[in-house]
């Protein structure tokens, strides 16, 4: 299904007689920039690698979005604690520790509700562990998308449609015959434009 919906093609400057394919063309693009599925809500999963001395990872699919209220959009968390280097360790018990459970590079299961997240940056700020042992690798399966389509995705969708349908030759710039030069609409339908329009919503990987 397409972001615009028929009552809304007159509103961001189509015509109301404008076929669904166009829509479908639209979304399907704006998708591909995106670089996801769908700007609707929906799971991912991800391996992340967190930088020594660091208690946070950003996620790449944006905004966090929970599937109800007053829910989390963090479904599952793994961590994985760092194998420490030598002389890193301060006290002798948390050698003791390590390696009497061995816990350097084994996944452990974290409660989503212990850690804190910026749902429009998808940064996730992990507690302290209480033996002081640092994670190294995180895998994340959480929620996100778009609950509602914002005026920008709609006017972007528009606005691709429009260039289709007044662009002659996608692939030409511009041609010269004799001595009239004829500049053609865009060589691209993700124009500027439209790009500003998504940015938002680009995510920081395939998926």
């Amino acid at each position: 299904m397409g972001y615009l919906q028929p009552a809304q093609y007159v509103s961001f400057g189509l015509s109301a007689d404008t076929t669904d394919d166009w829509i479908t063309l639209a979304s399907s693009l704006i998708d591909t920039y995106c670089r996801r599925a769908t700007l609707n809500p929906m799971q991912y999963t991800e391996r992340l690698r967190m930088v020594e001395g660091s208690q946070t990872v950003r996620l790449s699919h944006l905004p966090l979005t929970p599937v109800a209220p007053e829910t989390s959009p963090l479904v599952s968390v793994q961590a994985r604690y760092a194998k420490p280097r030598r002389g890193q360790l301060v006290f002798p018990l948390q050698e003791e520790v390590l390696f009497a459970f061995s816990l350097p590079g084994a996944w452990t299961g974290l409660d989503p509700t212990t850690i804190d997240f910026v749902p429009d940056t998808g940064e996730l700020i992990f507690p302290l562990n209480i033996m002081g042992l640092p994670y190294n690798e995180v895998a994340v399966t959480y929620t996100a998308g778009l609950a509602t389509m914002p005026n920008a995705v709609l006017a972007a969708c528009a606005q691709i449609v429009k260039n289709a349908q007044s662009t002659p030759g996608l692939n030409v710039k511009s041609a010269t015959i004799n001595d009239m030069q004829v500049q053609y609409f865009q060589n691209t339908l993700i124009d500027a434009t439209v790009q500003t329009l998504l940015q938002p919503w680009v995510s920081t990987r395939m998926g």
